[in-house]
């Protein structure tokens, strides 16, 4: 199948062929006709699988066909949850719409708002966000949403976990309630579906994998190992086996730079990628990471949303998630457009059940290994994480609701 088959207009095509795209993938196949009949849209798609222009094509062309008032009010509202996910899908906008006259922007925190406030007063025709910074500028009068004809959800999943859904209903409210709306998820979780009940209307369902599939080309492993040892392991794995490009999980900010911290300490170049980082760092970790300057970004679930690192050879599992969904997400990092890729896993006792619910929940059996020197505990309690420490408890069931 072509894009041309899909409906979409030359400038369109040429915009994609420009970047380097013949085919549309599976969710562009089936999100795009939906969206160019202007049907509300509930699509299930794992970052990586080009969910992206799925959403951003058919907008573009529909905002074309409609031309805009003299002033370019806001047609179209892209929400993400986190910065970087953001200008990422800010950069796509940009790109498929380089041969249209179709204007647009992003905002989100960290940053001095001057700039973003200019371009909005400017005039465009679509606002990427993130709920924060929309709120924000909203409640000065610096934007309005009373023109909105286009709303995207993308990561909504991640936006309930991040405890956005307080935030999405005020700004629903400013909005037209007629209206075309589009929600991109990674998992159909209840918390998703009653969202979606709330403001959509008689969805279409697009699914492009099975839910919770994990990417054939992935080899996963896990690595038995006591607690206290997991630093000097995966020191041991990235040293000796001459790794780069590893991307690290860890389940929280102070765990993320303590491993920088001793990763560098043992002459490996590294940076944390977390909430706690201004945009400014987080830029200048992922700028290093990408050209090679940096080689291992530790990044905790929140903070890695949206990162965009093609061709990622190595992804490591610190410490397991306690949602499970959430290790599809990560291990789906790698092993893109048909490339190998690693995921290794650092299991302690008290994370058995978590694996277990992970393997539970993607039907596969994952090889364990345990390497001298670097045994578990065999007196370690196998007891959960106490989630009131670590993070919530991992039950292998849906994720639980946006409130932490």
């Amino acid at each position: 199948m072509s894009f041309k088959s899909l409906g979409l207009s030359e400038a369109l095509i040429k915009a994609v062929n420009s970047q380097g795209y013949d085919n549309p993938t599976p969710i562009q196949e089936k999100a795009i006709p939906e969206i160019l009949a202007q049907k509300d849209v509930l699509a299930s798609a794992q970052t990586g699988t080009g969910k992206t222009a799925g959403f951003t094509l058919p907008m573009l062309q529909l905002l074309d066909q409609n031309k805009s008032l003299r002033n370019r009010p806001i047609r179209a509202l892209v929400l993400t949850p986190t910065r970087e996910l953001a200008a990422q899908v800010h950069q796509n906008v940009k790109d498929y719409s380089q041969f249209l006259d179709i204007k647009s922007t992003v905002i989100f925190g960290g940053v001095n708002q001057k700039s973003q406030v200019s371009k909005i007063k400017s005039g465009i025709d679509i606002l990427i966000a993130t709920p924060g910074r929309l709120l924000d500028l909203n409640n000065q009068g610096l934007l309005s949403l009373a023109k909105i004809e286009i709303l995207v959800l993308d990561e909504a999943d991640r936006m309930l976990d991040m405890g956005f859904l307080h935030d999405l209903k005020k700004i629903m409210a400013l909005m037209p309630k007629k209206r075309q709306n589009l929600l991109f998820s990674a998992t159909f979780s209840k918390e998703i579906k009653r969202l979606a009940n709330e403001f959509m209307h008689s969805p279409v369902l697009v699914e492009a994998t099975p839910e919770n599939s994990t990417v054939d080309a992935i080899e996963q492993k896990v690595y038995r190992v006591a607690r206290p040892k997991k630093t000097d392991l995966i020191i041991k794995l990235i040293s000796e086996g001459n790794w780069s490009q590893v991307l690290v999980f860890t389940r929280t900010k102070h765990g993320a730079n303590k491993l920088v911290k001793k990763m560098s300490a043992a002459g490996i170049s590294s940076a944390a990628i977390h909430g706690n980082k201004s945009q400014a760092a987080r830029t200048k970790s992922l700028s290093g990471f990408k050209n090679g300057n940096i080689r291992v970004l530790v990044a905790t679930d929140i903070a890695s949303r949206g990162l965009d690192i093609p061709l990622l050879p190595y992804v490591v599992n610190f410490e397991i998630p306690n949602i499970s969904e959430d290790y599809v997400h990560r291990i789906g990092r790698t092993g893109r457009a048909g490339a190998s890729g690693l995921a290794i896993s650092l299991v302690s006792a008290d994370e058995t059940t978590f694996m277990k619910s992970i393997e539970k929940l993607t039907g596969n059996k994952i090889p364990v290994e345990i390497l001298p020197g670097f045994e578990p505990d065999p007196n370690a309690s196998t007891e959960p994480i106490n989630p009131q420490r670590k993070g919530r408890r991992n039950t292998g069931k849906s994720r639980p609701s946006s409130k932490k």
